[in-house]
């Protein structure tokens, strides 16, 4: 087969000649507001989650502080090292863990009401 009698080819998307209808959703002014509000959602969400993670960080990066300033071998009536070591990850982290989680969905709730809110007016 040679190179002159091989088809051309062709690229196709769609129907020749006919053209998609430009949609807007209102004024340019009302989409700008939109795009700004979506963005301040976004900020707000962001600025939660790093909040909540900044959180979470400081409380398990400070265990090994908590953990050293116990003695190895406590006097008589003290708890061990490695006693308080599983009373702390037991039970003490998921109660604050809890709290720092609830925390961070009562604002993330209240960032996006803030956002519907404004969405409707």
């Amino acid at each position: 087969m040679s190179a002159d009698s091989a088809p051309r080819r062709e690229t196709v998307t769609g129907v020749p000649g006919r053209r998609r209808p430009r949609t807007t959703s209102g004024s340019d002014e009302q989409s700008l507001l939109s795009v700004t509000s979506f963005r301040s959602l976004m900020r707000g969400q962001l600025r939660a989650g790093l909040s909540a993670m900044a959180c979470l960080a400081v409380l398990v990066g400070s265990l090994p502080l908590l953990f050293s300033l116990f003695p190895q071998d406590p006097g008589p009536g003290l708890p061990s090292r490695q006693t308080v070591m599983w009373l702390v990850l037991g039970i003490a982290v998921y109660p604050l863990m809890l709290i720092i989680a609830l925390r961070y969905v009562r604002r993330a709730e209240r960032n996006e009401r803030a956002y519907a809110d404004l969405v409707e007016r």
